[in-house]
């Protein structure tokens, strides 16, 4: 196996080409249905994901997850006890955005992009027995259900697609994230969002929408990262 290509020199190949077409076409679609109820269950499972890193900087940290809820109005809740607070608000909005990238990545090679599937089918299971409340509930068994059905397809017939839905799922995870944190955090500044608690308890002087303002550029760092490190790994 040779070096990276970490300065993409002969970009772009066959395979680079469609990864940036997918990506663009998928960024396409996702903008011209983003008020439909056709992406709902996609935007639910980045909110999935961003209480999911809530729980799990709270685990991590030594502390207890209670419960956690996701909404039908793409709304979520995760309640904790205990753990370091300044690290379990931001792995909400940081967190969706890293697995965004994740599933991008993995999204590369069809190995990678099983296992993907795998780790979210899992989580989901985990989380649907901690889960709260009934729209949560029926999006973990939802989407077990539509993993499943896609792997079956993938190995039993010659409907190659499982990549295509772990990029889709990354793309769209990526944009809501940073659409989130722009709708939460920077235009209409909710007093109770984790961006002002956060500039609660950190003793710099920033307020909330600073901080919102510095999650959104990182968030779009770890999207154009995602883009860059696919197209090295496709080289």
């Amino acid at each position: 196996m040779g070096e990276p290509n970490w300065g993409l020199k002969n970009c772009c190949n066959h395979e680079q080409v469609a990864f940036l077409v997918t990506i663009g076409a998928f960024t396409f679609v996702i903008l011209l249905l983003w008020r439909t109820v056709l992406l709902t269950p996609f935007k639910l499972i980045t909110v999935f994901l961003h209480e999911a890193s809530h729980a799990l900087a709270c685990k991590l940290t030594c502390g207890q997850v209670e419960g956690i809820q996701v909404h039908a109005n793409e709304g979520g809740v995760t309640k904790t006890r205990g753990g370091a607070y300044w690290l379990i608000l931001p792995a909400g909005y940081l967190g969706s955005s890293f697995w965004g990238m994740a599933l991008v990545l993995a999204s590369t090679d069809l190995i990678s992009a099983q296992i993907a599937a795998g780790c979210l089918a899992v989580a989901l299971l985990i989380v649907l027995f901690i889960a709260q409340n009934w729209t949560l509930r029926g999006l973990c068994i939802g989407f077990i259900v539509f993993l499943a059905v896609i792997w079956i397809l993938e190995i039993k017939t010659g409907v190659k697609i499982l990549r295509y839905v772990i990029l889709f799922i990354g793309v769209m995870n990526s944009l809501f994230s940073v659409y989130d944190i722009y709708d939460d955090l920077i235009s209409r500044r909710v007093n109770s969002s984790d961006a002002e608690k956060f500039a609660e308890i950190c003793p710099c002087p920033c307020n909330g929408v600073a901080w919102g303002v510095i999650w959104g550029i990182i968030s779009f760092i770890f999207l154009c990262g995602a883009m860059y490190l696919g197209l090295v790994i496709l080289s």
